[in-house]
């Protein structure tokens, strides 16, 4: 959903963030707003909450979290940018990756897109597969408007359906679930970060018990026995509930998950001691959560150990796994780029050109954004 390598990056401790263009006026109040409400909250608490409580209430208050309001959010006018929106090349191979899949009589409610946001790969999808029935499932108010607005014709759901028997499609779905952080402390134990008030805004505090829920798999004592002090990271509870959820949901079929994530060795790695939580605002991305409230989105990389280890329990077959760049390569890239360059001026491949390596070199989405495709058998 977001673009790896941002404009300009600001640090929250005593970073200054004055290159940073300022919210207009009515953005502000918003932001007050929110900002007012998640203050209630901690005192409701009694002092402090949960940042993963925060996070929830940052993307998905009621008409006022940053999902759930009427503020642009993508594109080069918004805060990110996503692979759909560069172009047409990810649908373009998904496609390939579809068409047989969508074949089988298994497959007869076709797709359902998670989160399609402006609609953008929904549409390129839907112009190669016109046949196949297309569903989004859309929380955000506004975006089912404008999925409405610019896809007439497909179905919209705001809730998940008891029974699929098709395709379900997420791109940067889990990246964008509640989070909780938790640290190692001065006398190394694992507490997990709070949030609060300092007067004029929110700051980090400490819950008040030592965290004592379930780690995530793939995250082993070795691993942890091996943080330094002061070491940070996310754990994804909500992932996996949800994919536990779809696979319920999921009769017969396969579930294609696309975002920005590591397995936990390395997600877990001693040297990625600050975690990978970010905050986007205009094209620039932030390590401090709490600036502007409810204008900026807030995401996490997913750990995908706990996705594939939970999946066989699940009735869930891992069809594919890797990162983009070999997923891409793997499922037509070549075929597609053909496809594509045909009848395109100098400059229309020179944008073609920049948009795979965008969604290919390692330093921009082709390592770290990952595709995990798993698939379901239909029952006897």
């Amino acid at each position: 959903m977001r673009i790896e390598r941002p404009d300009f990056l600001t640090y929250s401790q005593g970073g200054r963030k004055v290159e940073l263009p300022l919210p207009d006026a009515a953005a502000q109040a918003h932001s007050a707003r929110l900002l007012e409400r998640i203050r209630a909250a901690i005192a409701e608490a009694g002092g402090v909450i949960s940042f993963r409580r925060y996070m929830d209430m940052a993307l998905y208050a009621p008409g006022l979290g940053y999902y759930m309001a009427g503020q642009n959010r993508l594109g080069a006018d918004g805060d990110f940018v996503t692979a759909p929106e560069m172009g047409s090349v990810l649908a373009r191979v998904l496609v390939r990756v579809l068409t047989p899949l969508l074949q089988s009589e298994a497959s007869s409610d076709g797709i359902l897109e998670f989160g399609a946001g402006r609609g953008a790969l929904a549409q390129q999808i839907h112009q190669c597969l016109p046949e196949v029935p297309y569903t989004i499932l859309e929380l955000s108010p506004d975006l089912q408007e404008q999925q409405r607005t610019a896809l007439p014709g497909l179905r919209h759901l705001q809730q998940l359906p008891e029974r699929w028997r098709g395709v379900m499609l997420a791109n940067e779905v889990l990246d964008a679930m509640p989070v909780r952080v938790v640290e190692r402390d001065a006398g190394g134990q694992l507490r997990e970060r709070a949030v609060r008030c300092n007067g004029e805004g929110l700051e980090w505090d400490w819950m008040p018990e030592p965290y004592a829920e379930a780690i995530d798999p793939g995250l082993t004592p070795l691993l942890m026995a091996e943080w330094p002090e002061h070491y940070r990271t996310e754990l994804h509870p909500l992932a996996s509930a949800w994919l536990r959820e779809i696979a319920t949901c999921l009769q017969a079929g396969a579930l294609i998950l696309m975002d920005y994530g590591h397995e936990a060795g390395e997600y877990y790695h001693p040297q990625r001691q600050s975690g990978s939580l970010r905050a986007y605002y205009r094209q620039h991305w932030l390590d401090d959560p709490f600036y502007w409230p409810g204008l900026c989105d807030l995401t996490a990389h997913v750990n995908f150990s706990a996705l594939l280890e939970a999946a066989p329990d699940l009735g869930l077959e891992v069809q594919f796994y890797g990162n983009l760049a070999r997923f891409l390569v793997e499922h037509g890239l070549a075929e597609v780029y053909a496809e594509l360059t045909a009848g395109l001026d100098t400059q229309g491949l020179l944008v073609l050109n920049n948009e795979i390596k965008r969604l290919t070199l390692p330093q921009e989405m082709g390592e770290s954004f990952k595709v995990l495709i798993l698939h379901k058998r239909a029952s006897a």
